[in-house]
Order: structure tokens, then sequence, then C-alpha cells
């Protein structure tokens, strides 16, 4: 077991609408599940969102909160439903309807890592997926909906940004042939998670500090953008997904000689995006 299922990060005072999570950036892996995986170091490391967390720690600095999971993404995949369970993989687990992330082994318990790489030898059972899921997919859930709900009450609106980082490779293929790749990828559903204003805005933050943008190509957004994304509630979601080159070496998993550059184009990134959340009167009293 694992001592939480997640890290609150709170400002001392809180003056935005908007709340920051890392939901693939954990890295505490139990002992019972590096002992039954087939997997090295390395291997079992390649779906962390790796230092993402350490990216965004200067967010409640910026008066929002911060939430990151503990929980590694190879054990229990947060931004997946509950019900997203593999019956290639669980036992007692009943075929259902397709569903392509289960399809390629990437459901709430996954069963492959980066480049299809299988992480155990056999099957889970049932009990153990329940437990995963009641010890750390709906803790981190819970606190995640009562920090949106704070916001609402607070501000008369809530706007999750949900940080993410995606392998260099995965931006191959975008744009026409020769074009400059994205820095970032912005997914909102195609509009379905959050207003276009927002979007808009979250969009000039990136763009202004020198970063290329895209938009929900490749990635749109998942469970989490998908669920939290409630846009006639006043409940906005979007992702945004770092390419890992721009601050770590992805073959050792260490950070690079960048990091700590990017880190700082990213601070001034994170002081934008408060900025869209914050009042009117808390944004002329800081001035």
């Amino acid at each position: 077991m694992l001592k939480s299922a997640y890290h609150l990060t709170r400002p001392v005072a809180r003056t935005t609408s908007v709340v920051f999570a890392s939901p693939h950036s954990g890295r505490e892996y139990p002992a019972s599940f590096l002992r039954r995986t087939v997997l090295n170091p390395n291997e079992v490391r390649s779906s962390e969102d790796a230092y993402v967390d350490l990216l965004f720690e200067t967010v409640p600095e910026h008066g929002a909160p911060f939430l990151t999971a503990s929980a590694p993404r190879a054990y229990l995949d947060l931004n997946r439903g509950a019900d997203e369970l593999d019956s290639a993989l669980i036992e007692g687990v009943r075929r259902s309807a397709h569903n392509p992330r289960i399809a390629s082994g990437l459901g709430v318990i996954p069963r492959v890592v980066a480049n299809g790489r299988q992480i155990y030898n056999g099957k889970l059972t049932l009990v153990e997926a329940h437990h995963r899921i009641a010890n750390y997919w709906r803790p981190y859930h819970d606190q995640l909906q009562t920090l949106l709900d704070e916001s609402v009450n607070q501000f008369g609106e809530a706007i999750l940004i949900d940080c993410h980082s995606m392998p260099h490779e995965a931006l191959e293929n975008i744009g026409p042939p020769g074009s400059a790749r994205p820095d970032i990828v912005l997914g909102d559903r195609f509009g379905a998670a959050a207003a276009g204003s927002i979007m808009e805005r979250v969009e000039a933050a990136c763009a202004s500090a020198g970063l290329r943008v895209a938009r929900n190509m490749p990635f749109a957004g998942a469970f989490i953008t998908q669920h939290y994304g409630r846009p006639s509630r006043q409940q906005h979601a979007i992702q945004i997904e770092i390419d890992r080159a721009l601050y770590m070496d992805e073959s050792t998993l260490e950070p690079n000689a960048n990091f700590d550059h990017f880190k700082r184009v990213l601070n001034g990134v994170i002081a934008e995006l408060v900025e869209i959340g914050r009042p009117e009167e808390l944004r002329v009293a800081a001035e």
C-alpha cells in the first residue's frame, strides 16, 4: 500500500477558478507490483508522464491548487473510467462492447506499457483490480471533483488544466511533411469539454511563450477531459500534452539540459493560465 492515493498542494489563498492536476506523473511503485511485473525498471516507467509534477510545482504560488497522483500509470490509469476493465488481464471480467483503449491493453488496469510491452505474465484477480480502484482511483477522483466544486462555489466556474506529456515520436505524422511539430497539444474533445473562449486563451498563453501549439490531434483528451468537461455547468476541462523531448531524455528517463529553462518558460504559461479564472477584483488588487 502507498501512504496516500494523491498529493494535493493548496495555495496560501485561492485566487482563481483554475485547478491543475497531473494523473500520470506518479512514480511510487508498490513493492508487490514490482515483484509481479516482467519488465525492467526503465520499461515499467515508460508510461509515466515523468516529471510533469515537477514542471508544474509552482502552480500554488499563483493561487491555484495542484493535485498529483501517487500511483504510477502502469499500476493504475487515472485517465480511464473505473469500469474500463480488461478481460484479457483480469479474471472474471466479461468481454464488453468494443472499447479501443481496453482492446489495446490500456484500460484502467493497464496490460501493457509504451510500445505494447506486456506488464505481467498471467492474469490478475478481480479482487486485486477492485482494490486498486477503491484505494487509488476513487480517492483521486473524489478529491478532483471536490476541488472543482470549490471553484464553482467560490468563483462561479471551474477550469481544469489536466497536465500530461507525450512521447516525441507521437508527433511524427502531425502536419504536412517537413512542417514543424507542435510542442504542445491541447485537447478539449473538439470543443465538447470547454468553452471556445477558454480554449483560445489557453492556446494564446502557450503561444505567447514561444511554444508551437496544436489542438486535439493526436490527443483530444480521454476519460478525465470527457468526464469533467461540462461547459453547460460552468465546469471546463482542457488537457495539455507536452513533448517530452523539450525537457527529458526519453531513453534514460532523466531530465535533460533544457529542463530548468523549460520549467521557467512553463511557469510563465502557468501565470497566464491562472489569470483566465481570476476575478476582475482580484486581478486589479494584484496589479
